[in-house]
């Protein structure tokens, strides 16, 4: 990677994130859901920005497919494209964060090392990934987007759970998992706001 020259970056003169969470009376956290195309995870990520929101949370909700059609848009499915994918959304959800806002986002992110680079730019807890959890067969009979049939068509190539690979979590990993193989959107969503508000409340208010 080169080295830009002649750039000083400066931030002590900025307020800091601590002053814009009393500000907005709330702690700033990104919630990073991922997991198949499929498998409920923009459902849940809007599901919950607006539950949140009602309670009058301040929430970004940044969302795969609206990211690559603006921002992203000159990058492709390939490992190092996908790579580029994750790490600009993932400079753009700290932007968020140290404003105080809560973040949601909604990315395949299908390598352990892209959910790891993520964590990385972030910093450790400030970030909790979130596998949403549905198996490639439900994820196809689902097939909301007509994303299956064309990639088992061969019309759509690097088709995560097909030719490209999707890597779940390890148990080492601690990510949370919220199952929609096996519940209601209702019950993943209960499940989720439980343990989200523990992450976001500002103690005494």
């Amino acid at each position: 990677m080169s080295v830009i020259k002649n750039i000083h970056p400066e931030f002590e003169r900025m307020l800091g994130r601590d002053t814009k969470e009393a500000q907005l009376k709330q702690h700033g956290h990104v919630f990073w859901l991922y997991g198949l195309s499929g498998s409920g995870k923009s459902t849940l990520a809007y599901a919950l920005e607006r539950e949140l929101t009602k309670k009058g949370y301040i929430i970004k909700l940044l969302d795969g497919d609206n990211i690559r059609s603006r921002l992203n848009s000159d990058l492709g499915f390939s490992d190092a494209d996908r790579n580029e994918n994750i790490r600009r959304i993932a400079e753009v959800a700290r932007l968020f964060l140290e404003a105080g806002i809560i973040v949601f986002t909604s990315f395949i992110t299908p390598k352990r090392t892209m959910r790891a680079a993520a964590r990385e730019i972030m910093g450790e807890g400030n970030i909790t990934p979130i596998y949403v959890e549905a198996s490639f067969e439900t994820c196809a009979k689902r097939d909301i987007k007509g994303l299956y049939a064309k990639a088992a068509a061969g019309n759509i190539k690097d088709f995560t759970g097909m030719d490209s690979t999707f890597e779940v979590p390890e148990k080492s990993d601690f990510d949370w998992t919220v199952k929609t193989d096996d519940q209601s959107e209702e019950e993943s969503l209960r499940e989720l706001l439980e343990k989200v508000s523990s992450l976001i409340s500002l103690p005494n208010l």
